[in-house]
């Protein structure tokens, strides 16, 4: 059975009044079950540090089905970071997975079948007659 992999999403409130928009990124990807994945998440979220607004006056996270949202009222707006644990299908730029090795040719044992004398000595010697020695 194939361990997931899941992506870490955060999407964060950026820029002001009328050019304030949601930009979204993949913070990291974890392999492993989705409890591991949003323990990791979850760090990530309580250790954030928002660009925006420039005088926090309060901050709240909170947890919710597949993640968190951490809402930080300003002094006139609020802005709003949502992490999301979401499972990874497909990528695009993923690194090829590496070949399978190469099985080691596996040496057979040499059967002597060589005659010998009473004293289990060969009767012929074994360098006799091999081309190449001198």
């Amino acid at each position: 059975m194939d361990v997931p992999t899941w992506g870490l999403v955060i999407e964060t409130t950026v820029g002001m009044g009328e050019r304030k928009h949601v930009e979204a990124t993949v913070a990291a990807q974890v392999t492993g079950s989705r409890e591991e994945a949003l323990a990791e998440l979850e760090r990530r979220a309580r250790s954030y540090a928002p660009s925006h607004p420039l005088s926090p006056r309060r901050s709240r996270l909170l947890r919710q089905g597949d993640g968190f949202l951490l809402v930080v009222d300003g002094a006139w707006q609020s802005f709003v970071t949502r992490f999301t644990v979401a499972e990874l299908l497909v990528d695009s730029a993923a690194p090829a997975p590496e070949p399978e090795p190469e099985p080691e040719p596996v040496e057979e044992p040499v059967v002597d079948t060589a005659a010998r004398d009473a004293d289990g000595v060969p009767v012929r010697p074994t360098w006799l007659g091999r081309a190449d020695l001198p």
